[in-house]
């Protein structure tokens, strides 16, 4: 499917900002590896796939092991995820498929359980940078690849 709109060009000082609250909540000091399950499991649940290019080759830049990233749709069953990380992801679905339901008071204290009030915060703001560049890529059909060279992903062997 062809692009319909080159969104960035059209409210360049919005979109941005985004960009850079964005690399803010990746660059906040939460591990780096939690950082691309979540921004690529929220991807995958809004089926984004500009952004799941992206952000699998950028795990993979990083180090991340592509079994792991096969078995992300998965994780709950998977023993290739730390207690943390699944926290992160049902945090991340939680919010990413947003209703009171799941998000009881149950499934945040399991998640607390894990990571610091500013942890949290931190957590919280990068689920919802993703799912509002989600709403671009999917909403404007945003081209998976086209970026690669912008990123520095180009060279990313898969």
């Amino acid at each position: 499917m062809a692009q319909r709109l080159n969104y960035s060009t059209h409210f360049p000082e919005a979109y941005n900002k985004l960009l850079e609250l964005d690399t803010l909540a990746g660059n906040s000091g939460l591990d780096n590896f939690l950082v691309h399950l979540v921004r690529l499991r929220a991807s995958q649940i809004n089926g984004c796939l500009f952004c799941i290019d992206i952000h699998t080759k950028q795990a993979i830049r990083d180090g991340e092991k592509p079994l792991r990233l096969h078995h992300l749709p998965g994780w709950q069953e998977s023993s290739l995820f730390s207690a943390k990380e699944k926290a992160a992801l049902l945090w991340t679905e939680a919010l990413t498929r947003l209703s009171p339901e799941r998000t009881k008071d149950e499934i945040y204290q399991s998640v607390k359980s894990h990571f610091s009030d500013t942890e949290l915060t931190k957590l919280t703001m990068l689920i919802a940078l993703i799912n509002a560049l989600n709403c671009f890529g999917v909403g404007f059909r945003a081209e998976p690849g086209s970026v690669d060279k912008v990123l520095g992903l180009d060279k990313v062997i898969l």
